[in-house]
């Protein structure tokens, strides 16, 4: 009775998450902030539905790959998105025009695909 009860509300909450980041894909306004979304509830949409399985099949066996595979969404699915950002970043696709703040602006170099982690060159400073 209550792995059943366990199994549908961690579906249903999975399943409610995973078209929060689908509603994210259609809304958001640029390709970093809908990875953001869909990295954010997706994963943790996903985890939460392998967990259902392993409650739905209460076996060890089943339980043990449950949880590898939750590990490995949370591991893989932020690292992913990372690098799939910084490079939208590094090949010039546009930001959000009310993009309040870019850390990398002015520390990127596209010629040597290099970052500077010093201060940033004032642009209006001449030298």
């Amino acid at each position: 009775m209550v792995s059943e009860f366990l199994t549908g509300l961690f579906m249903l909450v999975g399943a409610l998450l995973m078209l929060v980041a689908s509603i994210g894909i259609l809304r958001m306004p640029d390709l970093l902030i809908r990875m953001h979304a869909t990295t954010k509830a997706g994963a943790l949409g996903g985890g939460l539905m392998v967990l259902s399985v392993a409650f739905f099949f209460d076996d060890g066996a089943v339980t043990a790959r449950a949880v590898a595979t939750v590990i490995f969404i949370i591991l893989t699915a932020p690292v992913a998105a990372h690098i799939i950002g910084r490079a939208a970043y590094f090949v010039g696709l546009p930001l959000w025009e009310h993009t309040v703040k870019d850390d990398l602006e002015g520390r990127y170099d596209p010629e040597t695909h290099t970052l500077s982690s010093g201060e940033v060159k004032d642009k209006q400073t001449p030298g």
